[in-house]
């Protein structure tokens, strides 16, 4: 996903969400429903979510240091995983607070049109929103599925944004809700149930973007497609003859770092294994632009030392144990 395609999307997410909080703030003290006050607080939430996005992603763009010599691209992921934090508490555990209070003490909603007329809009300018993020991700999405988009991408802000513009405008509609049988019955445990219901949405979305971005902060592999491309990329067939295992990491969204131990010939020269890894690195960074970072490290390849590794039960990634008679191909021993 490209920086500006995800600073695009937020923009548009904070600009509808400050409109709206501001908007459902004055229809909670003209009407006094806890659903608005609510859905205010999460509105001002998300609001400051966006700007915590603006600011790692800021942040990211900062030149690798001697202390931090791989850079700070991840830095957005560290953003995103506050966002997780300040969804869950100021968003979500204040809602259910409030639902509670609400449904223990219950009171008639007054001047009604304020909620339901600030719902409307504000569920207008959400759309707004979330179809923004929606055209945004279909540009890098492809054919995979939403799910899979949310779990597998590797820049947090779309995702992020998606996920509270949903939690968004499924809120609303559950403030509508919750304001409109408040008003059909006159009793306003209705509105409280609305409010809490709205505070448990926001935590499971919480803890949803909290899990998928814990992921990237341990550190992500790349993609299955942009691993065949560097294997395929690496291996000349010549003095380049296999790879005998690799390692792939994400430094950041845009960032990759790409490890490998590869297959020469025992008698080629220092000079023609150097030229060859440089070629190498060079057809990498063509097939794969986001692997900035390459190590490659010539070793003579040994069937039987390979398909024993150092230590199959305890290196992370080692090829599969082979059969000891079936040397194999040393192309089949990447990872």
């Amino acid at each position: 996903m490209s920086a500006s395609g995800g600073t695009k999307a937020i923009v548009a997410a904070l600009v509808a969400n400050l409109s709206i909080a501001v908007a459902k703030f004055v229809a909670f003290l003209f009407s006094g429903s806890s659903s608005m006050l609510a859905e205010s607080v999460h509105s001002l939430a998300d609001s400051g979510n966006q700007g915590l996005l603006l600011l790692g992603g800021k942040k990211a763009k900062r030149e690798a240091t001697p202390q931090h010599p791989f850079g700070y691209g991840r830095e957005r992921y560290i953003y995103a995983f506050l966002v997780s934090i300040v969804l869950f508490s100021v968003g979500g555990m204040f809602a259910v607070y409030e639902g509670y209070e609400k449904i223990k003490h219950p009171h008639e909603i007054t001047a009604w049109y304020w909620p339901v007329g600030v719902l409307v809009f504000a569920i207008i300018a959400e759309i707004f929103s979330f179809r923004t993020a929606i055209k945004e991700s279909n540009l890098t999405r492809g054919d995979r599925s939403w799910t899979e988009f949310v779990r597998r991408s590797k820049a947090p802000e779309l995702p992020v944004v998606l996920l509270e513009d949903l939690g968004a405008l499924v809120g609303l509609i559950l403030a509508l809700g919750g304001v409109g049988l408040a008003l059909a019955t006159g009793n306003g445990v209705w509105d409280g149930i609305g409010t809490l219901c709205i505070g448990i949405l926001l935590i499971v979305i919480a803890i949803i973007l909290a899990a998928e971005t814990k992921s990237l902060l341990l550190g992500e592999s790349a993609g299955l497609e942009e691993v065949e491309k560097i294997k395929a990329a690496v291996v000349d067939g010549d003095t380049v003859t296999g790879i005998i295992h690799m390692r792939t990491l994400h430094l950041g969204p845009e960032e990759l770092l790409v490890a490998a131990k590869i297959a020469v010939q025992h008698d080629d020269t220092a000079v023609e294994i150097a030229n060859a890894i440089n070629a190498a690195e060079n057809r990498i960074r063509e097939a794969v632009p986001i692997a900035r970072v390459i190590y490659l490290e010539p070793d003579i390849f040994n069937a039987a030392a390979a398909a024993a590794g150092t230590n199959p039960g305890k290196t992370p990634g080692a090829p599969a144990p082979q059969d000891p008679g079936t040397p194999g191909d040393p192309k089949d021993l990447g990872h």
